[in-house]
């Protein structure tokens, strides 16, 4: 019986790893208490121009004139051009397939290719290969009267040693930001990148496991906040797994010290930290160490670490309350990044294979309720407490949902509690809206060498093509624009 429990194991860690390896489709102490449930969502419709019903608008998109004033006629082709190639499917389906042939061992052919991509696809949706590149693209969007999130370009290390060299260059990051105050918002850090992602399985396994047993002890485990709901996933841990090696322990212990001397780092510049969320089967690792930095280091009024709450799952709701209600009863204010989700594919062939009902919400509309209901909460908690919300969407109706409920709280830009986030190249027209509207925007801002940044550029890529994409009303009112400057410089 003991070997078929182990060879079920590796086997679901087998299927675990390769669900997750999939390409993303996109762009805690447990407690018994029962929480109100998260707030319903409001309806919402999608206009040209987003108004409340005072008749207050949000968005003026008709005015491209407004809308585009602060960038250049040149910045504006190129970007017009680039978001129309990437919607044409056939040819974003063909790079694909040679980014993925083996036409990319041939040196003379990979030289064309990257150098392509760099002046091209690279240039638009990263913000440089270095800090110092980096630092220029945050003064320019300061300039447009926009902010920068700063996020290294790695996302997974196998071994102490690339974790070491992955937390320096987030060291570098941090410290970057201190010639840049205040036009640096957050500086984003990936757990998976300065911990083994074998260790973070490794930790998720023993809390999901802890908290469906309450005899289970974990004497590794420091304080922080509640990580499940009864209504998380807890199908990627079948059996009781083994107790941490002295070896995980110390791991685990070096993946501390490095989140925090990031942290650490990029306080002394008064910039707060953003931990970025990923799959299910390693996601409780991740809320565990972020949870911790969050009770070590959040201040009375403000928090200065944000956890990651992903909508499209059907727990998202549930756990963001619940660590809110938790975290009010210690006197800790937190924050929250609030983004649809990443990896709906991969979890959802995961809990196919298994048989098991899927984490992600049946219905894209199931979706969009949970984020504006959790965006809707978390305002209303932060209104008139300390605390913080990131929103981190393209979605133009829960852009203009939050920036009408956060004026009627009176949740204005210099209160520091709202901040809206938009990845660099994409959503220009929502961005430089909600800018116009006098919100506080920032520009999620990727950068790292060709090389390292690919997976992120083949996920825009993927998320572009195709004339339903997000970027299609960027393209359009581009192009307006861009027919109105012509018309206005020829008579």
């Amino acid at each position: 019986m003991a070997m078929i429990n182990n060879v079920s194991q590796k086997l679901l860690k087998t299927l675990v790893s390769r669900c997750h390896q999939a390409q993303r489709t996109t762009f805690n102490a447990a407690t018994t208490t029962n929480f109100p449930p998260t707030p319903q969502p409001f309806a919402t419709t999608t206009t040209s121009t987003a108004v409340n019903n005072e008749g207050d608008k949000i968005f003026e998109l008709e005015d491209t004139k407004s809308l585009f004033a602060m960038v250049p006629t040149t910045k504006l082709m190129h970007s017009a051009a680039i978001l129309s190639v990437t919607a044409v499917e056939p040819v974003v389906d063909l790079s694909l397939w040679v980014m993925h042939s083996r036409l990319m061992e041939v040196g003379l052919f990979k030289h064309v290719v990257m150098g392509t991509i760099k002046h091209t696809a690279y240039n638009h949706f990263v913000a440089g290969c270095d800090t110092v590149e980096t630092g220029q693209t945050v003064k320019r969007l300061w300039e447009s009267g926009l902010r920068g999130m700063l996020d290294y370009g790695l996302e997974h290390a196998n071994d102490n040693e690339s974790c070491d060299k992955a937390t320096q260059q987030l060291i570098k990051t941090a410290e970057s930001t201190q010639s840049l105050t205040p036009s640096v918002s957050f500086v984003v850090v990936k757990v998976t990148a300065i911990c083994p992602v074998n260790l973070l399985r490794r930790v998720s396994d023993l809390l999901r496991w802890e908290y469906n047993n309450s005899s289970f002890k974990l004497p590794w485990k420091q304080q922080t906040l509640p990580i499940f709901s009864e209504n998380s996933p807890f199908y990627h841990t079948l059996h009781q797994p083994a107790a941490m090696m002295a070896e995980e322990e110390h791991d685990l212990e070096l993946a501390h010290k490095r989140l925090q001397t990031i942290c650490e780092k990029s306080f002394e510049g008064n910039v707060p930290v953003v931990i970025d969320a990923e799959d299910t089967s390693i996601q409780p690792a991740i809320d565990y160490m972020t949870y911790w930095a969050s009770v070590k280091y959040n201040e009375a009024e403000r928090p200065m670490v944000y956890g990651t709450i992903q909508a499209y799952l059907k727990d998202a709701g549930e756990r963001m309350c619940l660590t809110k209600k938790t975290a009010d009863k210690m006197g800790l204010p937190v924050g929250f990044k609030l983004v649809r989700g990443a990896y709906m594919s991969s979890e959802r062939k995961l809990a196919r294979l298994l048989g098991v009902e899927s984490p992600i919400h049946t219905t894209i509309k199931d979706t969009h309720d949970c984020f504006n209901g959790c965006a809707t909460f978390m305002l209303d908690e932060v209104s008139n407490c300390p605390g913080g919300l990131i929103l981190a969407t393209h979605n133009l109706d829960s852009g203009k949902l939050v920036a009408q409920k956060a004026r009627e709280y009176g949740i204005t830009k210099d209160r520091n509690k709202l901040e809206f986030a938009t990845l660099y190249g994409m959503a220009e027209t929502m961005t430089f809206g909600l800018r116009n509207a006098g919100f506080s925007v920032s520009k999620y801002l990727p950068f790292g060498p060709v090389d390292q940044i690919m997976p992120y550029l083949l996920r825009r890529a993927e998320e572009n093509k195709g004339l339903l994409s997000s970027s299609n009303l960027d393209r359009q009112l581009m192009m307006k624009e861009l027919k109105r400057r012509t018309k206005a410089y020829f008579g």
